[in-house]
């Protein structure tokens, strides 16, 4: 599987532990950066993941920050995704399995590098089955009419009607 992994500066050093696990895991690692402790802001990295998945450039991403909060909420702003914030295996899972997230976010100051490696083989390892495909069908569709409501809104704004 091709993985894209990103992370502001606090999350710089377990995102270099977590790129080398992915990769001893056999998976291809695309780095969207940062790729050293120099200050940067967390969305300009989710937000190239975010676009990654969508593009087809990779099949899932990992996000870190300080407390994977940033990431996650950055990522979701970016139209058809779902990141899931999870620092546990049971979470890592069902953010799969129950949520067909593409993107799983993590806080460097809140997990570990080995517990980090267990969370990302959870989520790693299993397949979206479409059991909760009711649910993931209204986010999509709440998603696509507010992208209409607010596509119509500035069509309207730009010519003066």
């Amino acid at each position: 599987m091709k993985i894209g992994i990103g992370c502001d500066h606090n999350g710089f050093e377990l995102k270099e532990i977590i790129k080398n696990f992915i990769e001893e895991l056999g998976h291809e690692v695309i780095d969207y950066g940062c790729y050293s402790i120099d200050a940067i802001d967390y969305p300009d990295v989710a937000f190239k993941v975010a676009e990654g998945v969508n593009k087809g450039e990779i099949e899932r991403g990992i996000l870190i920050c300080g407390t994977g909060i940033g990431v996650c909420i950055a990522a979701n702003k970016f139209p058809g995704i779902r990141a899931a914030l999870a620092h546990d295996v049971y979470s890592a899972e069902r953010a799969q399995l129950s949520n067909d997230a593409q993107i799983l976010t993590m806080g460097a100051q809140i997990i570990g590098p080995e517990v980090a490696k267990k969370v990302v083989s959870a989520y790693l390892n299993v397949e979206w089955q479409g059991g909760s495909q009711r649910k993931i069908d209204k986010i999509v569709k709440k998603e696509k009419q507010f992208l209409t409501e607010q596509g119509q809104q500035a069509i309207a704004g730009s010519c003066g009607c």
